[in-house]
């Protein structure tokens, strides 16, 4: 029998858009939930942007704002398990579509909304993007350079961390408790609370230490030669992780200086130890070191591009990099499934459809016929 997924039999809702929802639902899918993505028709010029993230998904269009696509989402949620939205605190309420609505109907189902601050709290009507998430949670002060301004980092982490992965945690949670209880429930994701809760070792740190963590001047941010970034003789990066004293002994007795081993975290000598450390990886190219360090009990790595990481044999074998053959013969890239489960492995089944390429598919799968499909394209209901 043909593995499907460990969420196999399970149907998601998902009305988000752009990243949060979305990535949340890919993870649901991979694993074998039956994920529809509902989008308006007007957000069609904007398809593409983000493709990767409807793999595995079927795609359909509904207008909300009429009473028909209303009545077709509540049929829909009647059988759905999971229902996901990314709007505004209070947009779903006026569409009619939210959970007290829904759960009138479909007692279990697990509603999730992910928001930028919250349901509640003074900045729930707040508009945000990912870079202001994790400058209120106190986030982005701490990414950047010493005495410099905060710096936006290239991947979206309120969004995915703070936001996508904390939604799959509640689903999955909400799902486990489903089965005790009988009964769906509401989950409020924010970003921001999400963001927020990475300072966990921040606080840890500062109740250790006496003193606050600042930016890349703390115990794990470039404080102590031990983990720091490195630039080599072409120009490029390593990084140094020896936070425990056996791997910062094996690079300080590699390096001749094995007085420095004691030292590791001695404030005194701080400043010798790095410009030390520093000339030492400047006198040669990051290939080299690659080959000198290769079998180093030190806790380092190279600092990689992106498309070096593709190519990497690391994640080729862990099949984190993979072909997506889409419905015209193109391959393109894309990235593998990072939970691996034993039995039930997740997968990539399906290349992301186009925009609204399964609404005909997906109406009648739940009951509606082609004289009611062909009504609703001509008066902008789908």
């Amino acid at each position: 029998m043909t593995n499907k997924g460990a969420l196999a039999g399970i149907t998601v809702l998902d009305l988000s858009r752009l990243l949060p929802g979305p990535f949340c639902s890919t993870i649901l899918a991979d694993h074998g939930a039956r994920v529809i993505a509902i989008e308006d028709r007007r957000f069609a010029s904007e398809a593409g942007i983000n493709a990767a993230v409807y793999r595995n998904k079927e795609h359909m269009t509904l207008n909300l704002k009429t009473e028909t696509g209303r009545k077709i989402f509540l049929k829909m949620a009647q059988q759905a398990d999971i229902i996901l939205e990314g709007f505004r605190p209070g947009v779903t309420q006026r569409l009619g579509v939210d959970y007290d609505a829904v759960s009138m109907i479909n007692p279990k189902i697990i509603y999730c909304s992910i928001t930028g601050y919250g349901q509640t709290g003074p900045y729930r009507n707040t508009a945000g993007h990912d870079v202001n998430y994790l400058s209120v949670a106190g986030v982005l002060d701490l990414i950047g350079v010493k005495d410099g301004s905060p710096c936006i980092p290239g991947i979206q982490i309120a969004d995915m961390a703070g936001g996508a992965l904390y939604a799959v945690i509640g689903v999955l949670t909400a799902l486990h408790a489903r089965k005790t209880t009988g009964r769906g429930q509401y989950i409020d994701i924010s970003m921001t609370d999400g963001s927020f809760s990475l300072l966990t070792l921040v606080l840890s740190l500062t109740r250790l230490t006496g003193r606050p963590v600042t930016r890349s001047d703390s115990f794990l941010s470039h404080r102590y030669a031990c983990y720091h970034v490195y630039e080599t003789a072409d120009h490029r990066y390593l990084s140094v992780g020896a936070v425990e004293n056996r791997f910062w002994k094996n690079l300080c007795d590699y390096f001749g200086v094995p007085e420095y081993t004691p030292l590791q975290y001695d404030d005194s000598r701080r400043q010798e130890i790095f410009d030390f450390m520093e000339r030492r990886f400047r006198q040669k190219t990051l290939a080299q070191w690659e080959q000198e360090l290769e079998n180093m009990d030190i806790c380092w790595g190279p600092v990689r591009t992106v498309d070096e990481a593709l190519t990497s044999p690391l994640f080729k074998a862990r099949e984190m990099v993979i072909e997506i053959h889409d419905k015209k013969g193109a391959v393109s890239t894309g990235l593998g499934i990072p939970v691996k489960l034993s039995d039930t492995p997740g997968s990539v089944r399906t290349p992301p459809p186009e925009f609204g390429e399964n609404t005909k598919d997906i109406l009648m799968s739940f009951g509606y016929s082609e004289e009611n499909i062909k009504e609703w394209e001509a008066s902008g209901v789908i």
